[in-house]
């Protein structure tokens, strides 16, 4: 019996006639070296097509041990190094690739026995070490500490699928489970606030990021990068792909908001930013990134006697949670917000008096209405 060719699998089509396909593993794909082909109904023929392909997976894999072989891939860093020049890294969303560069750069800042963890070999890196790195990152808080891991369990899982590391040490533990916040603003405390931006220069972008959190419904990190191109001037509305779920919203501008947008176009016009750090660098000017916009509000928050349970990325969980309260639909709610799943609102869903009593409202209203 004739031994097929690496990779060639011997397949039927449907009326049972025979065909030869060439299924390489997919880090060869991935890689671009060749692709999975369906190789005829030619034994020959196949034969001669797979010699070619595999000779081209030779060499591949020829290259990439002397690579590696000069490159620093026995450390942790060498791996991360590897991943973000897989496909894995590179078509992931601009704003992921920048979390995950940010993740991986917190993790690998991170000392184990004085050792920084970039630096320690990939074959000494247990799961118990694992396990105390992540206590280590607990001291940022659980939701740091579970973007970290979970950042490196996606590095991991590359590593083995290319053949460079044979387990994942990081998931020999469980994470812990976060505590899903329900924290809003009150009307007070929002006036307040925007009211101390709004009264600097220096503070008035991150005043503005925050009140279109909340009159949109949308996530901070949109807001920071929101561009003069989302903005239709003339007809008041705004149109914005969502960076986490790339969902589309389209959303009317409040007639207050516009004018404020209008002056801040006047103001940052020359660069495309609506909010930008008003200190540019080397005369470029970028969004806030995450830790100073982060930063920036909590010190305006001290300053101004707030209470510490406040986080500026509330004010999109503020401006659901009021929609909720009076009464809009589930369906109105996901238009505005971006969700696709009903469920993803729950959390917007606060027990709180002001619902419970136009739940009860509008009970009593069509109770009334259908007594005969």
């Amino acid at each position: 019996m004739n031994k097929l060719p690496r990779y060639v699998q011997k397949q039927k089509f449907s009326n049972g006639s025979i065909f030869y396909r060439f299924n390489p593993p997919q880090k060869y794909v991935d890689g671009g070296v060749v692709k999975r082909v369906n190789l005829g109904n030619s034994l020959s023929e196949a034969r001669q097509q797979a010699s070619k392909f595999n000779a081209l997976i030779d060499k591949f894999s020829h290259e990439s041990k002397k690579v590696i072989s000069i490159s620093t891939l026995p450390t942790f860093f060498g791996l991360v190094h590897e991943y973000k020049k897989s496909n894995d890294f590179n078509n992931l969303s601009d704003k992921s690739r920048k979390d995950y560069v940010y993740f991986l750069d917190k993790a690998m800042e991170t000392t184990y026995q004085s050792k920084n963890l970039s630096d320690i070999k990939l074959k000494n890196i247990s799961g118990g070490m694992a396990r105390q790195l992540y206590e280590v990152w607990l001291n940022r808080g659980i939701s740091m500490a579970n973007h970290i891991c979970a950042v490196i369990r996606k590095v991991y899982s590359f590593g083995i699928e290319m053949g460079y590391v044979e387990v994942n040490p990081f998931k020999s533990f469980k994470l812990k489970a976060t505590q899903k916040r329900n924290t809003v603003w009150s009307r007070e405390e929002m006036l307040v606030f925007l009211n101390k931006c709004y009264s600097k220069f220096e503070y008035r972008n991150i005043g503005l990021i925050a009140q279109m959190a909340y009159e949109w419904c949308q996530r901070i990190g949109d807001m920071r990068t929101l561009e003069f191109d989302n903005i239709d001037f003339n007809k008041g509305v705004l149109k914005l792909q969502q960076s986490k779920r790339r969902a589309v919203v389209t959303l009317p501008i409040s007639d207050d908001l516009l004018d404020m947008l209008k002056n801040q176009k006047q103001d940052f016009g020359f660069q495309k930013y609506v909010a930008p750090n008003p200190k540019p660098k080397g005369g470029v000017y970028k969004p806030y990134t995450v830790h100073t916009v982060s930063i920036l509000a909590k010190n305006i928050m001290k300053s101004i006697g707030l209470p510490d349970n406040l986080w500026l990325m509330d004010f999109r969980r503020t401006g659901t949670t009021e929609m909720v309260e009076a009464g809009v639909s589930m369906g109105q709610i996901m238009s505005v917000t971006g969700h696709v799943n009903p469920n993803s609102v729950k959390p917007y869903m606060k027990h709180t008096y002001t619902s419970a009593d136009n739940a009860l409202t509008k009970r009593k209203k069509y109770v009334n209405n259908n007594i005969l």
